[in-house]
């Protein structure tokens, strides 16, 4: 990795407050987040009006730029509320806006002119004149098509203005489309991926049904789990961040707005620690991949950034998720005195069992459950109910850290 490169952002998602919290706190440097209108997620958290100006201001308290989805194909019947809805993200101190539309993309630049325009990925932007033309447009950032490779990457850093930024997507799920402009979803459920409504039939388990023998279920090619026609393993790129950014990244994007807060937390927090650890020359440390391996997530995989995109690409075969450690509790307080922390609980925790202490900035580590106690101080042998709040006897919590199954 080049020394003179500048530091990619790195751009974490915040489906909600409580996900907008942990991605701020576990070192993003910039997280992407949506209104109740206009974005390609309808189904996450988000943010109602009133919500908005309070989650940028805490971004901002520390340090973290938020970027506000406004990447939907509306409808003429939808336009009309457009200027208003981008007003207010205006007015919220937005700093950049995530577009598609080319209409909204101009009236964005109307409505809401403090803030940057960021090209979407359903733009699917694929060479350097398109990137090119976005920025002769007004267009500060393309998030680039995830079906480009490594090589066309850099194709495009040195055919377009520098001044022009380049983001790309480094862990999460993948759609099988291109770049997410699929119709698949309306056909089969109705609902449309491409105004926020995706169902993700692309993951789902299929077979083949005759005609003439209804209930007999026959795979499209014999495998022992089943046969997954368009299940795409989740990107993982944790391992090259140091080439990404060489290749001419300037950021880099972490899917999953519909995940948990502890995927936030732990998935943005493996990728600060591993890009710090590039960026510095050291070698990359496994560590760093056991924590993105800690939430659910599908088989991992590099994407097409070194394989283009083709028959058997990227597919998983394999129609489960991994989940190799549950949520136990988020750490609310520390007395540094009895050196108890207060938690509320998330996933039930037994006296005893194995667990461990994620931290910002730091992997994991192992601690000890054996002290465990409700509100009056009480010794107590579980923590079975949703939202209980207990005491743990932890030594270096602290406010905000996680604690998790092994």
């Amino acid at each position: 990795m080049t020394a003179e490169r500048k530091k990619p952002e790195l751009l974490a998602p915040a489906g909600d407050w409580e996900k907008l919290q942990m991605a701020v706190l576990y070192g993003a440097d910039a997280v992407y987040l949506a209104g109740t209108s206009f974005g390609m997620l309808s189904f996450a958290g988000n943010f109602s009006d009133e919500e908005l100006p309070r989650a940028v201001d805490f971004a901002h308290r520390h340090g973290v730029k938020v970027h506000a989805t406004v990447n939907t194909m509306p409808r003429s019947g939808e336009v009309d509320r457009l200027p208003e809805h981008l007003e207010k993200l205006n007015d919220a101190g937005v700093d950049a806006l995530i577009l598609a539309d080319l209409g909204a993309f101009i009236l964005a630049g109307k409505y809401a002119p403090r803030c940057q325009r960021h090209i979407s990925t359903q733009q699917s932007i694929a060479n350097y004149a398109c990137a090119q033309a976005w920025f002769d447009l007004g267009a500060q950032r393309v998030v680039l098509a995830r079906e480009l490779g490594m090589d066309e990457i850099r194709e495009i850093r040195r055919r377009v203005d520098p001044a022009l930024e380049l983001e790309t997507f480094c862990h999460g799920a993948m759609c099988v489309s291109y770049s997410g402009r699929c119709l698949l979803s309306n056909y089969m459920t109705g609902r449309d991926s491409n105004r926020g409504a995706c169902a993700q039939p692309c993951r789902y388990q299929y077979a083949l049904v005759e005609e003439k023998r209804p209930g007999a279920y026959y795979p499209i090619e014999e495998d022992v789990r089943g046969t997954y026609v368009m299940n795409a393993h989740d990107l993982c790129m944790i391992e090259h961040l140091g080439e990404l950014a060489d290749a001419g990244a300037d950021a880099f994007k972490i899917e999953g707005r519909m995940k948990s807060a502890y995927y936030a937390a732990a998935v943005t927090n493996a990728y600060r620690l591993a890009y710090e650890n590039a960026r510095a020359g050291r070698p990359f440390d496994p560590l760093h991949r056991r924590e993105v391996e800690s939430v659910s997530h599908r088989e991992y995989g590099t994407g097409f950034y070194y394989e283009p995109p083709s028959q058997n690409a990227n597919i998983c075969r394999t129609n489960e998720y991994i989940r190799d450690r549950a949520f136990l509790c988020t750490v609310t307080g520390y007395d540094e005195r009895t050196r108890l922390a207060r938690c509320v609980q998330r996933n039930k925790l037994r006296r005893g069992d194995r667990a461990q202490l994620l931290t910002p900035g730091a992997v994991g580590r192992d601690i000890a459950t054996d002290e465990l106690f409700d509100e009056t101080g009480a010794p107590i042998e579980a923590t079975p109910h949703p939202g209980q709040v207990f005491y743990l006897r932890c030594p270096g919590a602290k406010e905000n850290d996680i604690i998790r199954a092994i």
